[in-house]
């Protein structure tokens, strides 16, 4: 069984990832770690690992690990990562892994001399949904893809959430602008040459807090909104010649909506209806990461697409700031 740590009791661990890696068929959490360590401990007891430590570091010096998983706020993601492959572990790491494309070239450097995995953490490309998705596409389905068109949305304005600080790497584009992104990137296979954006920022916390973006990936357009200051909405929709398909629960199927996506024909007479229920996706995140770690061959996303996604975020945060196209 392959031995997770988790750096920092955060969460996103809390309420996803430490129940997935206890459902997991192939891994067992073996320790938490936390600068408080009885917060450490308490985390640990809870979810029966045998360890906690009162550091990172310590936990990053055991044998007992052989991988970890990193819920540290964004503006730590590079750094502890970068640690965590020096320290021979594999890492997986929150999304988003950096909050500039540059900052992730360091990072596959490290990874290939120490011969450890590293993945940023997005949940939807192992989500059943989104592989059908991607293969009614690629099988013609709605014929000639035109359109993509998403929204994600959600209300939150504590002052003392990691969102809402701008130090911590918060704002909408960073939290949840990867999400349209990927998952289109995903299911097309293309990249996006160019972006415009609107962008609208808190006077409070000086993050980002909504955005209208385009996007022209060539042979189609992708539109999206986001916001964190807005009624919770997620829904992508692929709109081809022949018909178009709409995920209706695309990032956090389950909470939204229900695991559900719908081709339709032409003429919006026939549909087509998949469920994917009881899914659950970060469970088959932290599977597929360990068969790749142990040397299997199932597909990841891999650091070199973590580079792709950013490009797309940074050239967003530029394009808002100027009218016209912002190459990407």
């Amino acid at each position: 069984m392959f031995r997770w740590g988790v750096l920092s009791t955060a969460k996103i661990g809390r309420e996803q990832l430490l129940p997935a890696i206890v459902d997991s068929e192939n891994g067992v959490l073996s320790a938490i770690a936390s600068r408080d360590l009885s917060k450490a401990r308490a985390l640990a007891d809870r979810f029966g690992a045998r360890h906690a430590f009162g550091s990172y570091e310590d936990l990053l010096a055991s044998k007992e690990i052989d991988g970890v998983y990193i819920p540290l706020p964004t503006s730590q993601h590079v750094e502890w990562a970068a640690k965590a492959i020096e320290a021979g572990k594999h890492v997986l790491v929150e999304k988003p892994l950096a909050l500039d494309a540059k900052d992730i070239p360091p990072l596959i450097k490290l990874r290939d001399q120490k011969k450890v995995l590293v993945c940023e953490a997005f949940m939807v490309v192992y989500h059943p949904q989104w592989i059908k998705v991607r293969d009614l596409i690629a099988g013609g389905a709605i014929g000639r893809l035109r359109h993509v068109q998403g929204a994600f949305s959600y209300y939150n304005v504590d002052p003392k959430n990691m969102r809402n600080q701008l130090d911590l790497g918060g704002g909408a584009l960073p939290d949840i602008g990867v999400y349209p992104t990927v998952s289109t990137r995903f299911s097309t296979g293309k990249e996006p040459l160019r972006v415009q954006a609107t962008i609208e920022r808190d006077k409070t916390f000086g993050t980002d807090i909504y955005s209208s973006i385009r996007a022209d990936f060539g042979d189609f357009e992708l539109s999206f909104y986001l916001s964190t200051q807005m009624a919770a909405r997620q829904v992508m929709v692929f709109h081809g010649e022949k018909g178009f398909i709409e995920v209706f629960a695309p990032f956090n199927a389950g909470l939204y909506d229900h695991h559900r996506v719908e081709l339709h024909n032409q003429n919006h007479t026939e549909a087509q209806v998949f469920r994917f229920p009881g899914t659950q996706q970060y469970r088959l995140e932290c599977e597929a990461f360990v068969r790749a770690a142990q040397g299997g061959k199932d597909r990841v996303f891999t650091l070199e697409e973590s580079v792709l996604n950013q490009k797309v975020i940074d050239a967003t945060f530029r394009a808002g700031n100027k009218d016209g196209w912002e190459p990407v």
